[in-house]
């Protein structure tokens, strides 16, 4: 079944021919392999963290493991403008005028989270005792392959003791 619409061919759109729409075609599914490449190489990298030990010892990211992700990220961002946002066919001072301020933000942006994600580490002393006892309890089960609730969350009740009326429904 073919589709008929009142609108002229792309290629006629775009003012080019056939084959420079090849040509286009192909560099976008270039693009589109190479990232897709990256983004299966990411998820690699997530599934064997730990075994690979790129996690800390409290099961958080290591620093490596949070470059390579950043990089591989930063990576699939450079790809993406500069193809489907066409920067990489302006001129070289262009390029630079919009990926300077960026690049420069971009930076920040990763100083202020890579600095913001060792917070809990650094401050432990400070947070409730409650929250880094499950949290230590949680890694300990997952080191250990069980995925046990923290301690607390199953309480055993006294035989002939009434059961709060939220449990009497499970």
């Amino acid at each position: 079944m073919e589709f008929h619409d009142n609108y002229p061919q792309y290629e006629l759109m775009a003012h080019h021919s056939e084959e420079e729409g090849k040509k286009k075609r192909r560099k976008l599914w270039n693009v589109f392999w190479i990232m897709l490449g990256i983004t299966i190489v990411e998820l690699i990298i997530g599934f064997k963290a730990a075994e690979w030990n790129l996690l800390n010892e409290d099961r958080t990211s290591s620093v490596v493991l949070k470059t390579l992700f950043i990089g591989l990220t930063l990576l699939k961002a450079f790809y993406i403008v500069m193809s489907f946002m066409h920067l990489g066919d302006e001129k070289k001072w262009m390029k630079y005028c919009v990926l300077v301020p960026y690049t420069v933000f971009i930076l920040y942006l990763v100083y202020i989270i890579v600095g913001e994600s060792t917070y809990s580490k650094e401050h432990k002393e400070r947070m409730d005792p409650l929250i880094v006892n499950q949290k230590n309890e949680l890694n300990e089960a997952a080191k250990s392959g069980h995925h046990a609730a923290p301690a607390g969350a199953h309480e055993t009740h006294e035989e002939g003791a009434e059961k709060p009326a939220e449990e009497a429904h499970h």
